[in-house]
């Protein structure tokens, strides 16, 4: 039977895949910038700008883009939101790349500037895909880090929160009904006679019979034994919330050496875990 993950190794999972898609992010701005790095290069050249410096206008966009889209990825691990600033930042990165990219499509030469009349469909397409891509994407992956460090905090929560005991059932205490008739004193004077035994022959015995044996006052009530299932469940919960070997014993209503064996399985795929985050 698969065991469940633990909540430690779940944190450590959406912390590996919030790092992903900030690395996923980040792959698709370089190649969607580099694909339109050609086309706005041209597009400053043809508005009268020196090729000597008319290839910087795309790079100036991309680091800027890059930047706010790295540096929101690293807040988002932190548990901070960033500003509306950093949304406003990457609005505009990525439609100034869109418009420099498709401009040559919407108005092409010889076409006065307003409402586009003569537009190229096919280049408004090929054009549009790289920064309509690149914005999209930003703002599902920023959907995605809210919803990655919500459950995160959630189970923090869950294994800060402290655990509840194991249930037993209650054993009622011995009370004496108030309203039992007291004993007569001809029943307290007079003992009770014994019975007799017949041996055969002549000779008559008392019958021994033993005297049922009570619980002492010192003794415990024993706990129902738990189920393989339970107990195994009520083990993990001590070592989330590091309790010791025999409370977990105790609690889990198993032997000692068992509870050691599930820990050390338990530490085991912790380690692992915290090796495979690293």
């Amino acid at each position: 039977m698969k065991r469940a993950p633990t909540r430690a190794a779940q944190i450590a999972e959406l912390t590996q895949l919030q790092t992903r898609l900030t690395r996923v992010l980040v792959v698709v701005a370089v190649v969607a910038l580099t694909f339109t790095a050609t086309n706005v290069t041209l597009f400053a050249i043809d508005h009268h700008i020196s090729p000597w410096i008319a290839w910087l206008l795309d790079p100036m966009v991309a680091v800027a883009l890059g930047a706010v889209l790295i540096v929101d990825g690293r807040l988002s691990e932190h548990g901070i939101d960033p500003s509306g600033w950093a949304t406003a930042l990457r609005w505009f990165a990525g439609l100034s790349t869109w418009v420099m990219n498709c401009w040559s499509s919407l108005w092409p030469k010889g076409t006065v500037f307003g409402v586009p009349s003569q537009v190229d469909p096919a280049g408004l397409v090929l054009h549009s895909i790289p920064p309509v891509l690149l914005i999209v994407l930003a703002e599902a992956i920023t959907h995605y880090r809210r919803a990655i460090l919500a459950r995160i905090a959630e189970l923090r929560s869950e294994v800060d929160s402290p655990r509840h005991a194991v249930d037993t059932v209650p054993v009622p205490s011995l009370s004496t009904p108030s309203d039992a008739q007291p004993l007569s004193p001809a029943l307290i004077a007079t003992p009770a006679a014994k019975p007799l035994a017949i041996c055969g022959g002549q000779k008559v015995y008392p019958l021994a019979v033993p005297p049922p044996s009570t619980p002492g006052p010192e003794e415990a009530p024993e706990v129902p034994r738990l189920t393989a299932d339970e107990a195994l469940n009520v083990i993990r919960e001590c070592w989330v919330m590091g309790d010791t070997i025999a409370e977990a014993s105790r609690k889990s209503t198993r032997s000692s050496s068992y509870v050691h064996r599930v820990y050390q399985r338990l530490n085991g795929n912790d380690e692992t875990t915290h090796q495979q985050a690293a």
